[in-house]
């Protein structure tokens, strides 16, 4: 995986500079972008941001404050390289949500294995659900923020389990658990299966997913997805729940109530260039449609075709 690194720097020696030191590290893209024309950081989220105070002609603390404030980029880290290592000029840059302040001139091993570490760190806090090894929330945003950025048209389908809460009452978390990690592989290999080159599944937390897909025959994609988990989580049930067809759960009054046994539901959002300005509204409308899909017995889903 490309760990994208961009330069803010009138200059390309900083750049160059890097791309010299990470040589043999094929996996480091260095993107140098010049201080007025910082509105490039919006069209991607890079990994890791570097600003050069000694090579721009604008202020650093502008240059930060623009990021963090108005590029709608709260997440990429931020490292700072000046000679001006003033106290209350370091202090101020920090106090604009700057990571890292690194002394110029700077020594090559130092740079290298503080941007190795800073990466490594990243990765590891964005990069997975510790139950089912699927990107978790931070990185969801992270990939549907690139493709509003970027203004391209994919699709976001919202996966949540129908029951799940009478499951875990019944067989433990522990079982619950072993549903949440097949729902995810099932998912996984479904999408595998269509051979898709952008595609993403991550994992929101507890019994919710989503799949981030390109343009595909959305019906036939939930259709199988269905059929394969339909057929496998009755691995899950013990033979007399699945004779019944359903679960006998006590409500909070104590009555034995019949409760359905567990399914999938899933609601499909299109979204066009400049259809929706942030992953909130997407969600607003992805929520819609899931509802609807649970509001039908077993496992359904609803496409949301609507255009504004």
């Amino acid at each position: 995986m490309y760990q994208e690194i961009s330069i803010i720097d009138d200059t390309d020696e900083l750049t160059t500079r890097l791309n010299n030191i990470f040589k043999e590290e094929k996996d480091y893209i260095f993107k140098n972008i010049l201080s007025m024309k910082i509105e490039e950081i919006m069209k991607d989220i890079p990994d890791l941001i570097i600003i050069n105070e000694d090579g721009v002609k604008m202020g650093v603390i502008e240059i930060c404050n623009y990021i963090r404030h108005y590029s709608e980029n709260p997440i990429t880290p931020i490292m700072v390289i000046s000679s001006n290592i003033d106290k209350n000029h370091r202090l101020n840059i920090l106090k604009e949500n700057v990571e890292y302040f690194i002394k110029a001139p700077m020594d090559d091993e130092y740079i290298y294995y503080t941007i190795r570490n800073i990466i490594r760190l990243m990765t590891s806090n964005r990069k997975v659900s510790p139950l089912t090894g699927l990107p978790g929330n931070l990185q969801i945003q992270v990939e549907l923020k690139k493709k509003l950025l970027k203004k391209q048209e994919f699709s976001i389908l919202y996966f949540d389990l129908d029951n799940f809460k009478e499951y875990n009452d019944t067989y433990g978390f522990l079982k619950g658990d072993e549903v949440i990690k097949f729902t995810a592989k099932t998912i996984l290999k479904v999408m595998h299966q269509y051979k898709l080159e952008e595609s993403f599944v991550g994992h929101i937390g507890g019994d919710d997913f989503v799949g981030i897909i390109s343009d595909i025959d959305y019906d036939k994609l939930c259709q199988d997805i269905i059929t394969k988990f339909d057929n496998g989580i009755l691995e899950y049930f013990n033979e007399e729940d699945i004779e019944r067809g359903y679960l006998e759960v006590a409500n909070r009054k104590g009555i034995i109530e019949q409760v359905p046994l567990t399914a999938l539901s899933i609601g499909v959002v299109k979204v066009l260039p400049g259809e929706y300005t942030n992953p909130l509204e997407i969600g607003e409308v992805g929520a819609q449609v899931k509802h609807l899909a649970k509001t039908q017995m077993g496992s359904a889903y609803v496409i949301n075709r609507r255009m504004n």
